[in-house]
């Protein structure tokens, strides 16, 4: 089955030519800027205009397996909480992203908990909007889509701790891109003092420091429960570092500093 582009035309061009300069343009790298591999990365979704500067620092700065994890937040109550796909592939305007069958079916073993489930993806965002970057950059690749409904810590802990085992297990390099936005629509002076509270526990490789200090501080970030599972996955790995690469608010685009949202990017190493 071929999943057909959710948000072509509004978070991102529809047109080929557009859309692989935009990218293009997303993507520069400090000169003599040695791309380095990863374990995991966290990258914002929303419309290009505001977050693709962001995401494509990021992946500017990564050497791009060919394997891939895709971690998001399910935005909209359809579909399970915890939804993978494990077969057919992702169309954009610059092709097609073949899901990777054989990874897939390993996590699925290793997390019964999974379900497979088309709904929770069919127009969710923020896996959707990675995928131009990474045809742009990574050539030929393959991905698994996770979508998050749960806010449950244990269900996030335990994952994480599945897509580890999983990653050990490959002969190839895997990368986990977790995709989260920052606090949403607080002005902007708030939005950048909570976000600064939740990207310090990121960059402390805190999972359960992440998930408390979002939901004591209300912090509204979307893909918390993505980032918490990337960051217990990644630990397992043996990542020991993070960087923030680069954060804005909407602000920073619009001029508008009532109602805001934040963008970080992240590398962890």
């Amino acid at each position: 089955m071929i999943r057909l582009p959710a948000v072509a035309g509004r978070f991102y061009p529809n047109d080929p030519d557009e859309l692989s300069h935009q990218v293009e343009s997303f993507c520069i790298a400090p000169q003599g800027l040695l791309r380095r591999r990863a374990v995991a990365c966290m990258v914002p979704h929303a419309g290009y205009r505001y977050s693709g500067h962001v995401a494509g620092a990021v992946y500017a700065r990564l050497e791009l397996p060919r394997r891939l994890l895709l971690i998001g937040p399910r935005h909209f109550p359809r579909g399970a909480a915890q939804a993978i796909l494990s077969e057919g592939g992702w169309q954009t305007p610059l092709g097609v992203a073949a899901i990777d069958a054989a990874l897939a079916a390993d996590i699925s073993r290793a997390y019964p908990a999974l379900s497979e489930d088309t709904d929770a993806h069919a127009t969710e965002h923020a896996l959707e909007v990675q995928l131009p970057f990474l045809q742009q950059l990574a050539g030929e690749f393959s991905f698994v889509p996770i979508a998050l409904g749960t806010v449950h810590y244990p269900a996030l802990e335990s994952l994480g701790h599945a897509l580890a085992d999983v990653i050990a297990a490959q002969t190839e390099p895997v990368l986990m891109i977790a995709s989260s936005d920052m606090n949403h629509y607080e002005p902007d002076e708030l939005t950048r003092r909570k976000d600064r509270i939740a990207i310090d526990r990121i960059l402390a490789l805190d999972a359960p420091g992440l998930y408390d200090a979002v939901r004591r501080e209300s912090i509204s970030m979307c893909g918390y429960g993505a980032a918490v599972t990337a960051i217990t996955a990644a630990r397992q790995l043996g990542a020991r570092n993070a960087e923030l690469v680069r954060y804005i608010t909407s602000a920073d685009v619009s001029g508008d500093r009532d109602q805001v949202v934040g963008y970080a990017g992240i590398i962890i190493e």
